[in-house]
Parts: structure tokens; C-alpha cells; sequence
């Protein structure tokens, strides 16, 4: 098997507020869109991040009406007291403030419209 590139989708109810989130405080651009979809990247995130509208006929049964509900949407940075600052400075909220681990792992988190967990980390172990 030869990967060759990643996506992680999430439903969400507002794919447009989902996105315009990712695009306004973390950089990304819409490369695909249509009525309940939208996928975004960022040359350097290694990634494609897809928004599916719940309740889409495209998805299967199980699966139409679940929410991006446990997962961590998370971005390793170089400068996360830096990324920090800059995102209170454009009044995003910080759900988790910084905490630092024992075992090396540094980070915070915020949350987009639709309650998706964006977590910025480094890791100075």
C-alpha cells in the first residue's frame, strides 16, 4: 500500500461557519465545496480537514446524523505561546489554557462554531 495523501472528515451542522473558522485563524484554503461539503488544506499541515454536513444523503445511515463529537483536531506549531496570543488577540476563546505534561507535550485548546476541538501543541521533551 502506497499512502498518498491523509484527510480527516468531520460532520458538523455548518459546514461554512466550520470553515470559514479554519480559514480565518489557522490559515487553511477551501480546495473542493459543495452543498454540505468542503475540504481544506494548508501546504504545510500534511493534511486535507473535509466539513460533511449531518444529515447528508452522500454518507451511510450510521453515520449521517453522528457530530465530530471526541476527536482532537490537532496541529503541532513552533511557536505555541506565540499562536497563543495571536489567537486571543483575534478574540477566538481558549477552552483549555496551556498546560504542560510530564512527559513533554505542551498545549491549549479552542473550540470552532460547531463545537469541533482545535488543539495547538509542541513538545519539548
Amino acid at each position: 500500500m502506497q499512502i498518498t495523501s491523509s484527510a480527516v472528515s468531520l460532520t458538523v451542522d455548518d459546514v461554512s461557519a466550520s470553515t470559514r473558522f479554519l480559514i480565518d485563524h489557522f490559515g487553511f484554503h477551501e480546495v473542493m465545496a459543495a452543498d454540505g461539503f468542503a475540504s481544506l488544506t494548508r501546504d504545510d499541515a500534511g493534511l486535507n480537514v473535509i466539513f460533511l454536513r449531518r444529515g447528508l444523503s452522500t454518507l451511510p445511515d450510521d453515520q449521517r446524523d453522528a457530530h465530530a463529537t471526541g476527536l482532537i483536531l490537532a496541529f503541532v506549531v513552533d511557536d505555541l505561546e506565540g499562536e497563543l496570543a495571536r489567537l486571543r488577540a483575534e478574540g477566538v476563546a481558549i477552552t483549555m489554557p496551556l498546560t504542560s505534561e510530564e512527559w513533554g507535550e505542551r498545549a491549549f485548546q479552542v473550540r470552532d462554531p460547531n463545537g469541533v476541538i482545535v488543539q495547538l501543541v509542541d513538545w519539548n521533551a
